[in-house]
């Protein structure tokens, strides 16, 4: 019997509305492509793509953020 496999990292803060203006997560900062794609992933591109995350926030505009 194996063991069952282990869960996948995920930025994911279940705050799912995307930004049309930049094509981001609200939630998140990731792509439609890459949350539907999260799965798929290899780890190291599922990495890649976390570091790139905080650096994404500031391609929304604060006020959509709730930031003033």
């Amino acid at each position: 019997m194996s063991a069952p496999p282990a869960p996948i990292k995920t930025p994911c803060v279940k705050v799912c509305v995307v930004d049309g203006e930049s094509g981001l997560c609200l939630g998140c900062y990731r792509r439609l492509n890459e949350v539907a794609a999260w799965a798929r992933l290899s780890e190291a591109e599922r990495e890649r793509i976390m570091a790139e995350l905080p650096s994404r926030r500031s391609l929304i505009r604060p006020e959509k953020l709730g930031i003033l």
